[in-house]
């Protein structure tokens, strides 16, 4: 029931591709540029933060991080991003989605900036105060997932929507990049200033002093691009789905939207009123959001659940699997700077050669073959991919198949992102009510990190050598790298059933989707 809709909605739907459209895809991108440099430059300095802070005196190998020590630096994060997602979800249906978006920009920066001055010169209180600060600069960025793909889905015409949400989750690709680009030029400079032997040469030389400068312009990098977008953020318009539908202030919704699409358009105050007045106004927990959108939730939660232990667990620990097949060489061959330099070459090459086109493949198809036959695609292919790296597992470790693995490995994330990856984040922001979109977006998107903690915490006890001789120090035995990899291939091949519970919503209006235009039609409204 379209025509049931204001004319400022119905004038978003169908509006030309603009320049305020890739403005906002930039203002809000920059957010995932920064939540990807800085959730993921993490595993670029563990081992230099093992050599420098987990010295052991005649140790065969350089120092690394303990068990515990390197589950909360990794996943400390990943569990502010949670509560993030879930708090500033909520209060961005609360408050309305400007508000709250320059406060999670704020926060990331600031906390970004404060990791790399982690206070103390000893191992407890460096790494206690880093945890502390990530933990806050996760809060921040969970506040970008459903605030970003809320306000884009909302400023978007109904054409070209999903190529606009997932082209600002696509910055995510360029935040991954530029962990590895910035890693490897910051290492390459120290090594020519500060030349050091290798571990098995001078177990002592080979951490110069100034590699505890290294881990920390690493990670305060990332808060410059989000701080240079802090005022274009602050000066966006609230979305007019939220004015019109959410606050029913039909006139300011027009006004705001006549400046951004340069046209004149009617408020239809009475109008809104009377949609106000029609629309059930159903909380979460109710009955009619359970059987309007039970299932949908189920869906959107379940495969961004399933999807982010497989992701998360190969990003964090691909220099675990680059090792264990030999493609990195054994740390005591290198010194502390270099091996920063060589994994942060393979995490760079990774994202260049399959990470970042993944994600503009699902930019230019997503609204052409739509987002359900996208994220099957992923998910068939990613099964594919772990089982044929898994079940001939020693093949691959050979020498001379090194250089395959590692083409089969990239493939993996190249359909992760051509495909869950990106799909997950775009179906939440579409499907819902305006009312609970960024509440839903962020429950979805905390189930997500929920997987994502599973995946960074289970997995880095679960690759473990079967060997205990062979294990990292600290770390009991695990399953191996062989039996992970089978294990994410189930995951993955769950998610692919998972995907059937969500609904196709290519070139369909928002309020369609939600079902909102069906509620304006109705007589009668209740309250949950």
């Amino acid at each position: 029931m379209a025509e049931e809709n204001l004319h400022v909605l119905s004038a978003l739907d169908v509006a030309k591709t603009q320049w305020y459209h890739f403005t906002t895809i930039i203002i809000a991108g920059m957010g995932f540029f920064t939540d990807a440099y800085d959730l993921f430059c993490i595993s670029l300095v563990t081992k230099l933060l093992g050599r420098i802070y987990y010295h052991v005196d005649r140790s065969p190998k350089p120092g690394t991080l303990p068990p515990n020590v390197a589950a909360a630096v990794n996943g400390v994060a990943l569990c502010g991003t949670l509560a993030g997602q879930l708090f500033f979800g909520w209060l961005g249906d609360k408050m309305g989605r400007k508000k709250v978006y320059g406060v999670t920009l704020m926060l990331m920066c600031v906390c970004s900036i404060a990791s790399g001055f982690s206070f103390g010169h000893d191992a407890k209180s460096v790494m206690g105060t880093l945890c502390f600060f990530r933990f806050w600069l996760g809060f921040g960025i969970g506040g970008d997932y459903p605030l970003s793909a809320t306000i884009m889905s909302e400023y978007a015409n109904k054409k070209t929507r999903g190529a606009f949400v997932a082209a600002v989750f696509a910055m995510q690709g360029f935040g991954i990049l530029a962990a590895g680009a910035f890693s490897m030029l910051v290492s390459y400079v120290f090594q020519l200033r500060f030349k050091a032997p290798a571990y098995e040469v001078n177990p002592i030389g080979s951490t110069v002093p100034q590699a505890d400068h290294v881990w920390r312009i690493i990670m305060m990098f990332g808060a410059i691009p989000a701080l240079l977008t802090y005022y274009w953020r602050m000066k966006m318009p609230e979305t007019a789905r939220y004015t019109a539908l959410v606050a029913h202030n039909a006139k300011r919704a027009a006004a705001d939207m006549s400046k951004v699409l340069q046209v004149e358009i009617e408020a239809e105050p009475q109008k809104a009123d009377q949609i106000a007045e029609k629309q059930k106004s159903y909380g979460l927990f109710s009955k009619e959001f359970f059987v309007q959108h039970g299932l949908h939730l189920l869906g959107t939660t379940s495969t961004w659940f399933l999807l982010d232990i497989a992701f998360y667990s190969q990003n964090l620990f691909q220099k675990d699997i680059f090792t264990a097949i030999g493609w990195i060489p054994p740390a005591k061959t290198m010194s502390a700077i270099q091996e920063v330099f060589v994994i942060a070459r393979a995490q760079t090459l990774i994202a260049l050669c399959s990470t970042v086109p993944g994600y503009w493949f699902t930019v230019a198809l997503i609204d052409i073959i739509g987002r359900f036959t996208i994220q099957i695609i992923g998910f068939s292919f990613m099964t594919v991919f772990m089982f044929a790296l898994a079940i001939p597992y020693h093949y691959w470790t050979k020498p001379e198949n090194r250089i395959g693995f590692v083409v089969m490995y990239s493939l993996t994330f190249f359909f992760a992102n051509f495909g869950p990856n990106a799909t997950t984040f775009v179906v939440p922001a579409e499907i819902f009510p305006a009312r609970l979109r960024s509440t839903c977006h962020g429950i979805s998107a905390a189930s997500g990190k929920l997987g994502a903690i599973v995946g960074a915490f289970g997995f880095l006890y679960l690759a473990q050598n079967r060997d205990p001789s062979k294990a990292d120090p600290g770390y009991p035995p695990g399953i191996g790298v062989q039996y992970s990899l089978l294990v994410l291939g189930v995951i993955n091949l769950l998610g692919l059933f998972c995907t059937f519970l969500v609904p196709e919503s290519k070139g369909k209006s928002l309020e369609d989707l939600s079902g909102e235009n069906r509620e304006a039609g109705g007589a009668s409204s209740s309250k949950a």
